[in-house]
């Protein structure tokens, strides 16, 4: 974000009301039909008694994200055993229900540090099957224990995808992508929903948007969206004419309050990633 970018989203967020955020929850408001609230969103969630999780994701897919700090002189080594532990997921895919979306290691941000994004179609009936399998196979057990030699930390989360997001299909090659990992403010993930089924009709032409998901077990109130560009000089051309889009300045204004933390690592798919 350029500092002219930055000083239209400061104004604007000072101009706004200060419980604004919580407007798009807001059961007085959900039968505005032609006021501006109507206007503001492309797809309106409005709560009930089901869970955030349901209104805000469509599908029965869990999606496991797996971060893995890697020891800076054995890099090479994990991504060979690595490469090795998706072959034998891939070949089990009939019983798993599991395949891996992207792969990829980190070149700006937290260096020495791999991204697996794996999608399991089944829910966690499918996970609860899959970690008995791996638990009880000796070959997968092995390569988890010279994974062990090779990694100084491991996280996980277990995700859902936004339902009004892109579904993560594989591109060509080949590409840079770019995670922006949001933490947001408890009780605020339907208003993220919400400004974002509209910010993303702003970013449609150029195509770059490649998934968005949101924690279910891990670390909570967390939202990661994934970005593809072909090079980094793509990323700067395309984020600075989105913010010649009206209303796009708007949206970020919106969003801006509800985030308690934020960065973003450029990633580069590994020889073995289905999306290059």
């Amino acid at each position: 974000m350029n500092m002219n970018s930055l000083n239209r989203v400061l104004v604007l967020s000072k101009s706004l009301p200060k419980n604004l955020r919580f407007i798009s929850t807001s059961a007085r408001l959900s039968n505005a039909d032609d006021g501006w609230f109507s206007k503001l969103l492309v797809r309106r969630i409005e709560p009930t008694k089901e869970s955030h999780s349901r209104m805000l994701s469509d599908k029965e897919i869990i999606y496991a994200l797996h971060t893995h700090n890697i020891r800076p002189d054995s890099t090479d080594k994990y991504l060979q055993n690595y490469k090795t532990s998706v072959e034998f997921v891939h070949s089990h895919k009939a019983d798993l229900g599991c395949e891996l979306v992207g792969s990829w290691t980190v070149s700006v941000g937290d260096m020495d540090q791999a991204l697996h994004l794996w999608r399991y179609v089944g829910g966690f009936e499918k996970i609860d099957k899959a970690k008995i399998l791996f638990k009880e196979n000796a070959d997968y057990r092995a390569l988890e224990k010279e994974r062990g030699n090779f990694v100084r930390s491991r996280h996980l989360q277990y995700l859902l995808a936004f339902s009004f997001w892109p579904n993560g299909e594989p591109r060509s090659a080949s590409n840079i992508y770019e995670i922006r990992s949001y933490s947001l403010k408890p009780g605020t993930m339907i208003e993220w929903g919400n400004n974002w089924a509209r910010g993303l009709t702003y970013r449609q032409a150029q195509n770059e948007a490649f998934a968005g998901y949101f924690s279910q077990v891990g670390r909570l109130y967390n939202v990661h969206h994934i970005w593809c560009y072909k090079n980094l000089q793509a990323r700067r051309e395309t984020r600075e004419s989105t913010w010649r889009n009206p209303g796009w300045d708007e949206c970020v204004a919106y969003t801006v309050p509800l985030i308690r933390e934020m960065h973003c690592r450029i990633l580069e798919p590994t020889e073995f990633s289905p999306t290059q």
